[in-house]
């Protein structure tokens, strides 16, 4: 079983952490940062005094995502404390004066610059991405297999908003009706078997495992195109029978070799990462 809560280590400096499954999501003490950075002997009054600030700064959104969480405290019992996740975080790491926030803060500026960047020419964030997956350890096969499966999954995307699909509860629905149907399992369940948390599903398959991912996707889009869903209710129909044509495709692919084709191993166990 996989714990939920776990020390960070920063320069020395112990960060409390707490991994929520739902929201899959980190969420950080902020009195151990406010503690890392400031190096404030009393963090806790820093923080309060900061979060002062904020507030009459007109950062209000920033201070209301600071969520109350029982952790283990100093004197080994469970109190509660203020966290944050890395969005917020990062916001209140840019409020404190601090030589060992400028790493955060050249790292903020540094990614939105290359969004700016990607806007203006996506063939860059296309080379990044290549960069980025070359660099860990990904074969180059596995690399024009997953740039495909981002395209797949972008026209499907696109297809389902000129369908009527919006929020993205639904997107997240709809993926988890495709997933179900060709992997038996749906897209959480299918990180939990793989050992992932806030990883990238796709990014710890293998070559079949896109494959198979990419015709589910693909085929719901072009049965969407076909049949021209007019609700979200026969939208799901269409994404459960797009996951089908992949579902039967395993099958028969486990039939023939006597293997699973959804495999627990993830990027790590493949060897994908260096």
């Amino acid at each position: 079983m996989v714990k939920t809560t776990k020390i960070a280590i920063f320069e020395g400096k112990k960060i409390r952490r707490h991994w929520d499954e739902k929201k899959e999501k980190w969420y950080f003490s902020v009195v151990d940062v406010v503690a890392a950075l400031s190096e404030s002997e009393n963090p806790q009054v820093y923080w309060r005094v900061m979060k002062k600030r904020l507030i009459d700064e007109g950062a209000n959104e920033t201070v209301t995502k600071c969520n109350g969480l029982k952790m283990l405290a100093a004197d080994g019992k469970m109190r509660l404390t203020d966290v944050a996740d890395t969005e917020t975080m990062f916001r209140i790491i840019q409020s404190i004066p601090s030589p060992h926030a400028e790493p955060f803060k050249l790292w903020l500026a540094r990614v939105g610059y290359e969004r700016v960047e990607e806007s203006e020419d996506p063939e860059i964030a296309i080379q990044r991405a290549i960069r980025f997956y070359l660099k860990r350890g990904y074969s180059q096969n596995w690399v024009n297999q997953r740039l495909k499966s981002i395209e797949v999954r972008k026209e499907l995307t696109d297809e389902w908003e000129q369908k009527g699909v919006k929020e993205n509860t639904e997107f997240a629905t709809l993926t988890d009706e495709i997933t179900f149907a060709w992997a038996g399992m749906k897209t959480k369940d299918y990180k939990k078997y793989k050992e992932l948390k806030k990883e990238n599903l796709r990014d710890n398959m293998t070559n079949l495992e896109l494959v198979l991912n990419m015709l589910a996707e693909a085929s719901t889009t072009e049965i969407s195109k076909k049949v021209m869903p007019k609700s979200f209710e026969e939208n799901r129909k269409v994404a459960k029978q797009g996951g089908s044509i992949a579902g039967s495709a395993r099958k028969q692919i486990e039939n023939k070799t006597g293997k699973k084709v959804v495999t627990k191993l993830n990027a790590k166990g493949l060897g994908l990462l260096k």
